[in-house]
């Protein structure tokens, strides 16, 4: 997806008061960290390969709608340690982005999360993308109140 006319972008973000190096670190651990961070809609997270950070691949089931959708995506780290991406394959393309940015004080990240998504033609698409932005922007907004408690808990041994 990469002409913005054919996709659309959400996104979220927050100030998480914890060293980004920590936070970047529960967010690319699919084994113990990031399944901490998923709200309730996410389930049925299980590793296929890897596990933390790039070439890691991942399968999940998102409900939505009262709808439940099955995703299988492959992660890469374009800038690692920063930028984390959940890249889904199958029926249900997306990119899922993670970047955790430095902020005004140590022990404070600046995480963002956006998802493109395909956009689909005529008023049905309009209104899915109307629906679809404001269901995961709420969603992420609970992923990132998440991540910064657990950040903020002491890390597991």
């Amino acid at each position: 997806m990469s002409n913005q006319s054919d996709s659309y972008v959400v996104k979220a973000s927050a100030h998480v008061r914890a060293a980004p190096k920590r936070v970047y670190a529960i967010i690319a651990d699919y084994h113990n960290g990031h399944p901490r961070i998923l709200p309730k809609q996410f389930t049925s997270l299980a590793v296929e390969q890897g596990g933390i950070g790039g070439g890691t691949v991942i399968r999940f089931t998102m409900r939505i709608f009262g709808r439940r959708f099955a995703f299988r995506a492959m992660v890469t780290e374009p800038a690692p340690g920063r930028v984390l991406v959940e890249k889904n394959v199958g029926d249900n393309p997306s990119t899922t982005t993670f970047t955790v940015d430095p902020g005004s004080a140590p022990e404070e990240a600046i995480v963002v999360i956006a998802t493109e998504l395909p956009r689909k033609p005529g008023v049905l698409g309009a209104v899915e993308q109307f629906l679809t932005t404001r269901t995961l922007h709420s969603i992420y907004a609970r992923e990132l109140r998440l991540l910064e408690a657990v950040a903020r808990q002491p890390p597991l041994s």
